[in-house]
């Protein structure tokens, strides 16, 4: 959700902006903009749709200057048009920002400051904050960076911004909070900003993550200088990015999400590798040793997620509640905080987010470490927000995903919940021994298993032909295939833009039978365990009614065969392990349907990947 690139050195800064601009698309995005600082003053150049828009809106004008600044953005305060586009300046032209987040009380000193005769084009909440900056350095006869301090400091919400200023044209401003911002230390006295790592990975791999309240200020030929909001100077901690930059193309595939779910062999193996011994039949997580015991005596587990997220933690549920014999609560973290809570200091709360700055899911975790809590992060990128905030946590190791509809992220979340599960479990003493030395055999051969349900993507891409015009799919499991029918629901409605619901099988006559016809595909997760028999029943149910059932079955099984129009078959495996297998069908189908309605796969309309605001 909006994106941020910045750039001051000896290089041209346009291009350096625009491909980095191009690497942030995948956030999600209605408009795209730059402002460049060269010798004649400060340009800025901005429009409504794609970053390839605001290409063709500059081409031929010869863009120059060694400093400057883009950003992408996903509407909020203001439709998404040219004027409503970042960068915004300040009714005098010297200064230009641009911001991820949103301040809450701008209505407040918008009023204030038009009764001191300023005036603004844009509907926007970033707009108020540059007048509002310029205000204060013009009336209190200040530097740009202490005007910046003294704005923010007055300011309720969460932003990332970065402020340049024609007057000063060797320095650059940012500030943080609650939204997430580092910046890259090349060579030569160059500097890169980002709200992520994937524009500055190509440049360099040192970078500062700047946490909340702190404005860094960047000056030509003098480096990099923090401070907080109290004015207290802060030495830089520089650490080295574990990107590569091949994560971050598209590797001959077609679309990332592609790329991203054949990449589930390996992002599983990645998230096991370390921390699986089966010579010495353990589960080891670093991330969390500390915090072992709590877990083992913890009474009650609370995970927190959105989306995708949300959903690995109904797997982690069951999980822990058979495996460890622990009560769990999920919570849509968006609603958690507002519904007040009721937790004890002696609960354990799994924070689940592929990015680690989900604004919801941050917000959640801080009411639940003021009340006493142990929270526990589960995240994909390191030095974010969560991975900073929380007691301890496990990071997935999933590599970059760049598509917006999750898949190797969720399939990292759940390997990851599933040894959290067996460890705790095995020392609680929950578990059996033959059991638990069982699963971890059967989680190590999982990668394996994945690579075989890949190669039946033709098959797969066949029944995506058959049901691309549907305007309704149904998706129906049971047990630990009840949130991976959510999930499959997800990524259809969230790519093709088909309505899809998810339900527990054993649901579908509490309402949603009233909706099977012969148009009506119905997708049903019918792999053999505790409630295959169920299962067989709900399929007959809706074959009675003429719907039409895909089914996701396992291999050899005759029965499912008969009675479904289509199967999809998976190696046989342990029911908590089934989630890794029978999902991967499902994003296939997702992903070909989508395509073959011409949808835009990576970026689907009104999504952002990272959503930073509430």
């Amino acid at each position: 959700m909006c994106g941020i690139v910045g750039y001051m050195g000896d290089q041209p800064a346009y291009p350096i902006l625009i491909n980095g601009l191009h690497r942030l698309e995948y956030r999600g995005y209605d408009s795209a903009g730059v402002a460049l600082l060269d010798d004649a003053g400060l340009h800025v150049h901005k429009c409504q749709g794609k970053v390839s828009d605001l290409e063709r809106h500059v081409a031929g004008l010869g863009l120059g200057g060694t400093v400057g600044m883009g950003h992408t953005r996903w509407a909020t305060h203001g439709s998404p048009n040219d004027i409503n586009a970042h960068p915004h300046v300040s009714s005098d032209g010297d200064i230009a920002l641009i911001h991820n987040g949103i301040i809450e009380n701008y209505a407040a000193i918008k009023e204030e400051l038009a009764h001191r005769g300023h005036t603004f084009r844009s509907d926007t909440d970033t707009e108020v904050l540059v007048q509002l900056i310029a205000d204060i350095r013009r009336s209190e006869g200040v530097d740009l960076p202490e005007a910046v301090r003294l704005a923010l400091d007055s300011v309720v919400g969460a932003y990332a911004i970065v402020v340049l200023d024609q007057r000063d044209p060797n320095v650059m401003v940012a500030a943080r909070k609650s939204s997430p911002l580092v910046i890259g230390i090349g060579e030569n006295g160059e500097h890169f900003i980002a709200s992520d790592a994937t524009p500055i990975v190509e440049h360099t791999k040192n970078v500062v993550y700047l946490e909340d309240g702190e404005i860094a200020v960047i000056e030509r030929g003098k480096g990099l200088k923090i401070r907080n909001i109290k004015n207290q100077e802060k030495t830089p901690f520089i650490q080295e990015l574990e990107m590569h930059l091949e994560a971050l193309e598209k590797s001959g595939y077609d679309h990332f999400m592609l790329k991203e779910i054949h990449e589930q062999p390996r992002s599983i193996r990645d998230s096991l590798r370390g921390r699986l011994n089966l010579a010495k039949g353990e589960v080891m997580l670093g991330g969390i040793k500390d915090y072992e015991q709590k877990f083992i005596r913890a009474e009650r587990i609370l995970i927190v997620g959105c989306g995708t997220s949300w959903h690995a933690g109904l797997v982690g549920e069951y999980l822990f509640e058979e495996l460890a014999r622990i009560p769990v609560e999920v919570e849509y973290a968006s609603e958690f905080r507002y519904r007040d809570p009721i937790v004890h200091e002696d609960d354990i709360v799994i924070a689940i987010s592929q990015s680690g700055e989900t604004a919801d899911t941050l917000a959640a975790i801080e009411l639940a470490k003021g009340r006493g809590a142990t929270i526990i992060g589960i995240c994909n990128v390191v030095g974010s927000s969560i991975a900073r905030i929380t007691h301890a946590g496990s990071y997935t190791h999933a590599g970059p995903e760049i598509g917006v509809a999750s898949t190797k992220a969720f399939t990292a979340q759940v390997t990851l919940l599933t040894l959290m599960a067996l460890m705790i479990g095995h020392k609680r003493g929950t578990i059996s021994g033959s059991r638990f030395f069982r699963l971890l055999n059967e989680l190590d051969a999982i990668p394996g298993k994945v690579e075989k349900v890949l190669r039946n993507e033709a098959q797969i891409r066949y029944i995506a032909d058959i049901y691309k015009d549907a305007t309704n799919a149904l998706y129906l499991g049971r047990g630990f295939s009840f949130p991976v029918a959510l999930e499959g629901a997800l990524k259809l409605k969230e790519i093709s833009y088909i309505h899809a619901e998810g339900y527990p099988a054993a649901e579908m006559k509490h309402g949603p039978i009233a909706l099977i016809d012969e148009e009506m595909p119905v997708f049903v997760i019918a792999t053999k365990g505790g409630s295959y028999e169920k299962v067989v029943s709900n399929i007959q149910e809706v074959k009675a009614r003429k719907g039409k059932v895909i089914a996701i079955c396992t291999e050899g099984d005759r029965v499912v065969r008969d009675l479904a129009d289509h199967v999809i078959e998976i190696p046989e495996t342990p029911d908590p392990l089934v989630p890794l297998l029978s999902v991967i069908p499902l994003q296939l189908i997702s992903y070909h349907i989508a395509v073959m309605r011409g949808c835009n796969v990576d970026q689907p309309r009104n999504l952002a990947k990272s959503v930073t605001v509430e």
